[in-house]
């Protein structure tokens, strides 16, 4: 998927584990498919994961995870992942890794389903928890203010011209470029709430993964995950419970235009299920414009 990626396979993981987890080297290990673009996921046993970077950019994040899951763990309602070991580079692996355990469940539909409602509110109250957090943390990127990311968004939009319409994309945009910036006091704010982070059984939402961008800002960029993952209604019943004024809804809106505007025309070719998560969120931003 990227330039610089480092490639990794079983050989790797397993004379990792041999070199530094001894007694987890033979349990089973295998490739997980998945369309993570950070980091490169293997199967360790029933239940844990091998996780390692496939990018330098990406070792920041897993970084950030090692030092703050353990301690958001007991403050939120759902699972989130856990760290068993910090790996270190070696056996030609120049990188940090870790393990992680295993949480099972599987990720929202795009497009929603009939239980997405309640998926909203069980997000809803996640958010709440995360955004009531009295702790002193890091700056999450995508807390910035929204026009930190207008040159790169038009940069972007201008690849897709003949993809999407990139006019109303445009108009959408300028819309949410014009909204007022966030004036209260930074909260913590995950960053990345997309299909591909959470976890539902039974209908209700089980875990949030990738905590990389964990930290503090403007809360509407955790508003991502109205456009990324709730249908009409659902996506309603999320604004709320959260009680989200005008202005920063449509920032919101504006940080899932611009996510989905750098992710098609890079992940296009490469990614085809991470550019499906793209173009839906094109379609459910455009709609509404």
């Amino acid at each position: 998927m990227h330039v610089d990626e480092v490639s990794t396979d079983v050989a790797l993981v397993r004379r990792l584990l041999r070199a530094q987890v001894p007694e987890w080297a033979e349990l089973p290990l295998a490739r997980v498919p998945s369309d993570g673009t950070d980091n490169a996921l293997y199967r360790l046993g029933d239940d844990k994961v091998v996780r390692l970077p496939r990018v330098g950019w990406a070792v920041g994040g897993l970084e950030r995870e090692l030092e703050w899951l353990p301690r958001l763990a007991p403050l939120l309602p759902v699972a989130v992942p856990t760290p068993l070991r910090a790996g270190e580079p070696g056996e030609g692996f120049a990188w940090p890794w870790a393990i992680y355990e295993w949480i099972p469940g599987e990720n929202p539909a795009l497009g929603g389903s009939d239980d997405s409602v309640a998926l909203a509110h069980d997000l809803a109250a996640f958010i709440r928890a995360l955004r009531g957090l009295d702790l002193v943390g890091p700056d999450c990127r995508r807390g910035r203010p929204l026009a930190t990311q207008d040159e790169g968004t038009r940069a972007a939009l201008a690849q897709l011209e003949g993809t999407i319409d990139t006019g109303a994309a445009k108009a959408a945009w300028e819309s949410s470029l014009a909204a007022p910036e966030w004036s209260g006091a930074p909260v913590w704010v995950h960053g990345d709430l997309l299909p591909g982070n959470l976890l539902r059984v039974d209908g209700r939402l089980a875990a949030v993964l990738d905590f990389a961008l964990v930290g503090r800002g403007d809360p509407s960029c955790d508003l991502i995950v109205a456009w990324s993952v709730l249908p009409g209604r659902a996506r309603d019943v999320l604004r709320d419970e959260l009680e989200v004024d005008d202005a920063t809804w449509a920032r919101g809106r504006g940080w899932a235009l611009t996510l989905a505007a750098h992710a098609l025309p890079y992940y296009r070719e490469t990614n085809p299920g991470f550019a499906a998560v793209a173009r839906h969120i094109f379609g459910q931003v455009l709609a509404e414009s």
